[in-house]
């Protein structure tokens, strides 16, 4: 994803009526690859060297358990600014 692309993109967790969904200037992001959060950003501003090995669990009601499903992501070994979908869990 371009510079301009990702400035264009929706962070995950933001609020569906918020007039300025993207993300903002001074904050760290990962592009979410796949699964049921496909294409949004994840806001990783102030994670630590371990946070970002390790990835995430999002709470998502779009995945395949419904409400309160995590879907999990990975960084990506060739790219770890795109972390990939892994599955997900009740």
């Amino acid at each position: 994803m371009d510079d301009d692309a990702l400035m264009r993109s929706r962070v995950s967790g933001a609020d569906h009526e918020d007039p300025d969904p993207g993300p903002q200037p001074g904050h760290e992001y990962r592009e979410l690859c796949g699964g049921p959060l496909d294409g949004l950003l994840l806001d990783v501003t102030g994670w630590d060297t371990e946070q970002l090995t390790d990835g995430a669990a999002l709470l998502t009601e779009i995945g395949r358990y419904g409400p309160g499903g995590r879907a999990h992501y990975e960084p990506r070994p060739t790219d770890p600014r795109r972390w990939d979908w892994a599955g997900d869990t009740p």
